[in-house]
């Protein structure tokens, strides 16, 4: 007579269990989107921050736009989801911060009291060493700063995704499955406009709502007389919008003080909260919100007050 196994009820990753070798694949399997699951019940909303080709300012508009969100007082989470170039904690100058462990997972890094990040820079141990994985062992670093991962309640949870099409936005798509939107940052020139136009229509066959285009790197104005510089052209991120039949979310134009700020470990939006670019970052906050208060099962609430 076969003995039926009794359901596991421990809250850790099986990877640390030392009775998960008891445990069939199936079983493990089971446990761990159990797990999985779990932490995704305490996230509101999830948003993925995608872009066609790299060197667009996606990571720049994920880190200010989680920095937005969290002044006005939302719990954000933000994953650095780029394994091979994870930038998130230097741009916001909290590269040095250790990983500490909570509850039989990890503790994210607290930049703000309502902004908390995890990336892959906090487990390389020498920074100039590439990352050389293939899609599974990706797949399952992702699977793991979710589950593995003491997020807590969240209002947002916004992953920056590498550039393209490939294994993470794949596996993050998987992972949540209930994705409320992409949103899709790219440059006005030609050749950015033509991968980005990859970006909303991968959304589309993965069923995942087009939040919108951001048109990031829009123009700059002359310190000198104050005239539109069209260093990238101007423009074509709501032409492109238009022709894909999703919404604009606003033109981010070229400040140097950006470059400088994330060179700093400094979030532009609280450096600089009168800029133009502040401005256009807050709108597009604010669309983000909009969105998700008209989605019909949905009460715009915070997190805070709910757990």
């Amino acid at each position: 007579m076969t003995r039926e196994k009794e359901t596991c009820e421990v809250d850790s990753s099986c990877g640390t269990c030392d009775k998960s070798s008891s445990c069939s694949p199936e079983e493990r399997e089971t446990h761990e989107r159990e797990r999985l699951d779990k932490r995704l019940g305490g996230i509101r909303h999830k948003f993925m921050v995608m872009s066609g080709k790299g060197g667009v300012g996606k990571t720049t508009v994920a880190i200010n736009l989680s920095v937005v969100l969290a002044m006005e007082g939302l719990r954000v989470g933000l994953l650095d989801a780029d394994i091979h170039g994870p930038n998130v904690p230097k741009m916001l100058g909290v590269e040095l911060k250790p990983l500490g462990g909570a509850g039989g997972g990890l503790r994210p890094i607290e930049v703000l009291p309502n902004l908390h990040i995890i990336s892959m820079a906090y487990l390389i141990q020498n920074k100039d060493n590439p990352v050389v994985w293939r899609g599974p062992l990706k797949h399952n670093a992702i699977s793991q700063f979710i589950s593995e991962v003491e997020w807590g309640p969240l209002d947002f949870f916004i992953v920056d995704l590498p550039p393209g099409t490939g294994d993470e936005p794949l596996s993050v798509a998987h992972l949540i499955k209930n994705v409320d939107g992409s949103i899709v940052v790219t440059t006005p020139q030609d050749v950015a406009l033509l991968d980005s136009r990859k970006s909303v229509n991968f959304s589309r066959v993965l069923k995942i709502p087009v939040i919108g285009i951001v048109e990031n790197m829009s123009g700059m104005k002359c310190p000198h007389c104050g005239k539109d510089i069209p260093l990238f052209k101007i423009g074509g991120g709501e032409k492109a919008a238009k022709e894909l039949n999703v919404p604009f979310l606003g033109r981010i134009p070229i400040d140097p003080e950006m470059v400088q700020t994330c060179d700093r470990g400094m979030p532009y939006v609280t450096s600089y909260p009168n800029s133009e670019a502040t401005k256009v970052l807050q709108s597009i906050a604010q669309q983000c919100k909009e969105y998700v208060e008209n989605k019909p099962t949905y009460k715009m609430q915070s997190a805070q007050s709910q757990f």
